[in-house]
């Protein structure tokens, strides 16, 4: 254990991924509502809404109304996905978001097609515009991603050495445009992932960029998530994307089954029982996850929210001594 990160930071995507994967529609004010209450709970940056066009994606037709409409906590960062300059500016003119830039590339071309209706070598001739996009509104860009980092549904195993060149492809472009990379993320977009093959992956790029900060974004599609996150802090990687109560999904990603990311609280839940800080009230979490799973009107994959929290049962098993 004595190799774990001592805390670890997450960035909730619930109230943008969760909501853009719902096939019906929410209505504005729980949208809202959920996003209020997960301000509560300790999170320091969630993602609150995406600037998409509605027609692609119905689930954010609103996101004008949802970004005027929360209240901003102080010591929140708040964001949203913006994937044009339209969606950018609209973002911006806002004034509710701390907004950044990231550098995104893909490691399937087949999933990218699919996407983004991109060819690999197209997509990166894009992010030079994306780039400049940025800059010219003065927006930061210190983040790069992996898309389908760990295997595809329509390419089958990603090898690592194709991460690698990926990996490099995205310093190679930030340098381009005088960037420094802060920290890289590694997205298990269709839950290929392993223990195993986190541990690979990870220890291939930092054996080759030992100073690099990771993170990863992992779906739970085959009940693997939180070993995957136990894999990940062996590792050491300290920072995650998670959705509350496991909302969220790929909608490009083919799957038969639930396709959710990994849950917030039952991440937050294994981190306590390990020791390591996570900054969350997960009773407070808890509550999110409820409001969550009442708003879409369905049942959600979590775990926590419905088994509880051992430090209950502790506190009873005492009182009852």
């Amino acid at each position: 254990m004595s190799d774990l990160p001592r805390s670890v930071h997450l960035y909730e995507q619930g109230p943008r991924e969760g909501f853009q994967f719902e096939k019906g529609p929410i209505p504005t004010a729980r949208k809202i509502e959920l996003v209020d209450s997960l301000s509560r709970t300790g999170l320091k940056q969630i993602q609150v809404c995406s600037f998409v066009p509605a027609k692609n994606v119905p689930g954010m037709a609103d996101a004008d109304e949802v970004a005027a409409g929360f209240k901003r906590h102080p010591g929140v960062r708040y964001e949203a996905l913006s994937l044009n300059e339209k969606g950018l500016e609209r973002a911006i003119t806002s004034g509710r978001f701390d907004t950044t830039g990231i550098i995104s590339l893909t490691a399937s071309e087949a999933f990218l097609k699919r996407n983004q209706k991109r060819t690999l070598r197209e997509n990166y001739e894009a992010q030079h515009g994306m780039i400049e996009m940025y800059q010219r509104h003065n927006v930061p860009v210190d983040r790069g991603s992996i898309m389908a980092a760990f295997g595809c549904n329509f390419e089958g195993d990603i090898s690592v050495e194709r991460v690698l060149n990926v990996t490099q492809q995205i310093f190679d472009l930030a340098e381009e445009h005088g960037l420094t990379i802060k920290t890289l993320n590694l997205s298990d977009t269709m839950a290929w992932a392993t223990p195993l093959s986190i541990k690979r992956v990870i220890g291939a790029v930092r054996d080759k960029y030992p100073e690099q900060r990771l993170s990863l974004h992992l779906h739970d599609t085959r009940g693997m998530a939180v070993a995957l996150a136990y894999a990940g802090l062996e590792m050491g990687v300290a920072i995650y994307d998670a959705c509350v109560a496991g909302l969220g999904g790929c909608p490009f990603a083919a799957h038969k089954g639930a396709a959710g990311n990994i849950c917030t609280e039952d991440l937050v839940f294994m981190c306590e029982e390990m020791g390591v800080d996570t900054g969350v009230d997960l009773d407070l979490l808890i509550e999110a996850a409820r409001l969550a799973e009442d708003i879409v009107g369905h049942p959600l994959p979590g775990s926590v929210m419905k088994g509880g929290t051992l430090r209950a049962l502790r506190k009873k098993v005492r009182a009852a001594a």
